[in-house]
């Protein structure tokens, strides 16, 4: 062989090694099953960043829409499908699915993760004796936001803390429906996260909750009883058309686009109706607690406490990979990313103390105290008048499938396809039938 073939051959080999190490890099890939809230279609286009970092891990995203989401998810984890590396689930999932052994614990995020930097409130929910079996993207509470053009128009100041008198009496005054704004946008769509979210907290705000503290269904309760007449009837007046198939993203656009007066729903929300690249109205959007009914409205108010968080199936076989894209996407560091790339105020909300401590966020974010004050006020624990962990959901399995079908009775009586009355019936027979199968009331 001469010295021209060998050195051909070198080269030709060590173009191989180069195409064959190529390929190695990229030889894991983790699906990610995710939802298309606007926080988590951001970190999509961030991802680069990670990929840069970790080029032997690949993200394969299965983004879809929040009620299709949970059922993809409880569906492949509870048969060990093994269809997803990183899910995006919450808080009503966690517990439940960590004592089922269907989640891997969160105990190699790296040496610089820092947990004790998530919010106590926040970690506490996502973990099971101290471990934890998800880490949260991004946390919300309830708040109240307004149009406060609008309400100075209609002659009214926001309360500190309102009555749903107080919000009824400004639907009505802030709606122009000739204008295109309607005075209140709510959740309407159908589903245990959606509609029913919103009416758990507006049915304790008017003291009732699901199950009482033998698990008997609290639908035909008085509480119940005014919070959903008083929902349909602010909805039919004076919310927008087609309510009954509007849920958190729908609304989110409608406010945006300058169409609702006031919307009750997720905290997250907040910066992105002041984000003057999203919004039609930044400058005019004001915060305030989630409504009460009650006369002597508690401390706490009526909060409710989520967090879209990331966690591992027991079924992936890519445990460690995923670790490190978690660790990655929940961090400091990716908080720091987003502020560089769409500002502080853009930045997933909720997970960290040491956001709010910031003066960077908390100048940018004229929403980060009534989103820290509404998460620290809410508390999920069971009480001496409910049995269960949660407060806009009940963390039993069998609220799922029952608060969907809940839902669908909800959406029926907005739509105006049965009656107030005739829904909480059916809902109560609903829920008993459920419990009753599940071992909890004879």
């Amino acid at each position: 062989m001469t010295i021209k073939t060998l050195l051909k051959t070198t080269a030709a080999f060590g173009a191989l090694l180069a195409v064959t190490a190529s390929v190695a890099a990229q030889e894991t890939t983790l699906t990610i099953g995710t939802v298309n809230n606007s926080d988590m279609v951001r970190m999509q286009g961030l991802t680069d960043a990670f990929t840069q970092e970790h080029p032997d891990i690949a993200l394969n995203w299965v983004t879809l829409e929040e009620n299709i989401l949970r059922q993809r998810v409880t569906t492949d984890i509870a048969t060990n499908g093994g269809q997803f590396d990183v899910m995006t689930i919450g808080t009503y999932e966690v517990p439940i699915w960590a004592k089922q052994d269907w989640l891997k614990p969160l105990d190699d995020l790296g040496e610089d993760y820092d947990k004790d930097d998530l919010i106590p409130a926040i970690a506490n929910a996502l973990s099971v004796d101290g471990t934890l079996y998800a880490a949260p993207f991004y946390a919300e509470s309830v708040l109240t936001l307004y149009r406060k053009d609008l309400l100075e128009k209609a002659g009214l100041e926001m309360p500190e803390q309102p009555t749903w008198d107080f919000i009824a009496e400004a639907a009505e005054k802030m709606t122009d429906k000739e204008a295109g704004v309607y005075g209140i946008c709510l959740r309407g769509k159908p589903g245990w996260g959606e509609n029913m979210a919103f009416l758990g907290n507006m049915a304790r705000s008017f003291g009732a909750n699901y199950f009482d503290a033998n698990w008997q269904p609290q639908f035909e309760s008085e509480g119940w009883k005014k919070a959903v007449t008083l929902y349909v009837d602010l909805m039919t007046k004076y919310g927008p058309p087609g309510a009954a198939s509007n849920g958190f993203n729908e609304n989110l656009s409608l406010f945006g686009q300058g169409k609702c007066g006031m919307w009750m729903d997720a905290s997250v929300a907040a910066s992105f109706v002041t984000d003057p690249e999203q919004s039609q109205v930044p400058d005019q959007v004001g915060f305030a607690p989630a409504p009460c009914g009650v006369e002597n409205c508690p401390n706490d108010g009526f909060n409710w406490l989520w967090a879209w968080s990331l966690a591992i199936p027991a079924s992936s076989e890519k445990a460690e990979a995923a670790q490190t894209f978690i660790s990655w996407a929940t961090s400091k560091a990716y908080l720091e990313l987003v502020a560089e790339k769409e500002g502080w105020a853009n930045v997933p909300p909720g997970t960290r103390t040491s956001l709010y401590e910031n003066p960077d966020y908390i100048a940018a974010a004229p929403f980060a105290e009534a989103t820290l004050n509404a998460i620290n006020n809410a508390d999920p624990s069971i009480t001496d008048d409910k049995p269960y962990v949660g407060l806009q959901f009940a963390a039993v399995p069998e609220f799922q499938g029952l608060g969907t079908a809940v839902g669908q009775q909800m959406a029926a009586a907005l739509s105006g396809s049965s009656t107030v009355d005739q829904a909480l019936a059916q809902s109560q027979a609903i829920a008993t039938r459920e419990m009753t199968r599940g071992g909890y009331i004879k």
